[in-house]
C-alpha cells in the first residue's frame, strides 16, 4: 500500500475551511488536500460515497475525511452520516475535530490530570470541575471528557442557564454523561460557584476575563485552573499563556493556553500522521485524542 497516495478531504459547514486544519494536514505529510466549504448535513452522505467509490478498495484506508466547522454537535452528526454510508471494502478514515476543539479539549483535560497526579493518583475521579464558556465548542467537549474520566462536572453559562442545560441534555443523550448546569452572570454568582470547586476549565471568548482575582480568592479548594485563552487579558486572573503549573492562590496550579496548545498540536499532528499511513480505516474522535494526550503526558 506504500505506493498509494493518501488523500485528505476536509469538509466544513462554514464559508471557509480552516487554514489551521490545512496547515496541520500538510505538516503531517498530506500532499493532496481537498477543501469543501458550506457543506450541509444532507450533503455529507453523497460526498462520502464519492470519496469511497472513486478509488480501489486497497486505497480506502488512505482516503481521509476530516470534519471541521465550529459546532461540535453538527460535526458529530456529520461523522455519523458519513459512517452510515460506509461498508466493506470501501471504508475510509474519518477524523472529527471542529475548530480543533476536540484535540484542544483533550489536551486541556490531560494537562489538568498531569498537574493533579502528585496529589491525586486517581486523576479526576470524584473531582468537582466547573467549565466556564461551556456553550462553546471547546468547553462542552472538555466537560464531557472530564465527566467520562469520573469528575463531577458543572457547565457554567455567563448568560441564561437554558443554553448549558440544552448542552447537558444533548451530551447526556450522545454520551451518557451527567453534567450539572449553573449560571455565572456576575461576580457574586461566580464567588458562590467557586466556593467548593477543585478544577476550573476556562474556555470562554478570547480576550475576556472570566474569573477575576477577587473571585479566585473565594476558591479555597481549587487545585488546578486551566485557561485556553491566549489573548490578553487572561480568562483566569494570574494565568498567562505560558503558565505550566504556575502557583495561584490557595496553592492551586495554573495552566495557560500555550501549554495546552503545545500538547494539542502534538495530538492532532500524530493522529493525522497515523491516519495518513493506516493499513485499515480509522475513525478518530475526542476519545482517541484524549487517550493519546494522556499517553503523551504520562
Amino acid at each position: 500500500m506504500a505506493d498509494i497516495a493518501p488523500i485528505l478531504h476536509i469538509i466544513s459547514p462554514l464559508r471557509h475551511v480552516s487554514p489551521f486544519d490545512v496547515n496541520m494536514a500538510v505538516d503531517a505529510g498530506y500532499t493532496t488536500i481537498l477543501p469543501y466549504s458550506g457543506v450541509t448535513l444532507d450533503e455529507v452522505g453523497d460526498l462520502t460515497q464519492d470519496m469511497m467509490f472513486s478509488r480501489h478498495p486497497d486505497a480506502a484506508p488512505r482516503t481521509g475525511l476530516f470534519i471541521g466547522g465550529k459546532d461540535a454537535g453538527l460535526a458529530l452528526d456529520m461523522a455519523n452520516k458519513a459512517k452510515s454510508v460506509l461498508f466493506p471494502p470501501f471504508e475510509i478514515s474519518i477524523f472529527v475535530d471542529p475548530a480543533g476543539s476536540f484535540t484542544t479539549a483533550a489536551a486541556m483535560v490531560a494537562e489538568v490530570e498531569l498537574k493533579l497526579r502528585p496529589s491525586r493518583p486517581e486523576g479526576l475521579k470524584g473531582v468537582k470541575v466547573q467549565v466556564y464558556g461551556a456553550t462553546g465548542v471547546v468547553g462542552g467537549i472538555a466537560g464531557v471528557i472530564a465527566a467520562q474520566a469520573g469528575a463531577e462536572v458543572t457547565l457554567v453559562s455567563h448568560r441564561d442557564i437554558e443554553a448549558v442545560e440544552a448542552k447537558a441534555r444533548d451530551f447526556k443523550q450522545r454520551f451518557g454523561v451527567d453534567l450539572a448546569s449553573a449560571t455565572g452572570k456576575n461576580e457574586d454568582d461566580k464567588r458562590a460557584l467557586v466556593a467548593d470547586v477543585e478544577v476550573v476549565l476556562a474556555c470562554g471568548r478570547a480576550g475576556v476575563e472570566i474569573l477575576s482575582a477577587d473571585v479566585l480568592a473565594e476558591a479555597k479548594h481549587l487545585k488546578v485552573a486551566a485557561d485556553v485563552n491566549a489573548v490578553p487579558p487572561a480568562g483566569i486572573a494570574g494565568i498567562d499563556a505560558h503558565a505550566n503549573g504556575k502557583p495561584l492562590a490557595h496553592g492551586a496550579l495554573g495552566i495557560g493556553a500555550l501549554t495546552i496548545g503545545h500538547l494539542k498540536y502534538r495530538v492532532q499532528h500524530e493522529l493525522l500522521q497515523r491516519m495518513r499511513v493506516a493499513p485499515s480505516a480509522m475513525t478518530i474522535g475526542f476519545e482517541d485524542a484524549f487517550v493519546l494526550a494522556r499517553s503523551l503526558t504520562a
